[in-house]
């Protein structure tokens, strides 16, 4: 499952005996993640772990990862 929100794509997957999906947003060196019991709550936990993300390196006075491209420079 895929969710893109910002220009960051999220991956999710189902852990069934948690009953949650876990996702992650595919970064080099930082770690956003996210969960959620269905789709629409792990859309918004997916929007809610990026806004933090930001909002935590601009806190730090740091540039946030750009989201991957598949697009050479």
């Amino acid at each position: 499952m895929h969710f893109t929100y910002k220009g960051y794509i999220g991956h999710a997957t189902w852990d069934d005996e948690a009953k949650l999906f876990h996702g992650n947003v595919e970064l080099k060196k930082d770690i956003v993640t996210f969960q959620g019991a269905n789709a629409q709550e792990l859309e918004q936990a997916l929007k809610d772990s990026i806004d933090d993300y930001l909002e935590f390196c601009q806190k730090l006075g740091e540039l946030p990862e750009r989201p991957f491209s598949n697009i050479n420079c």
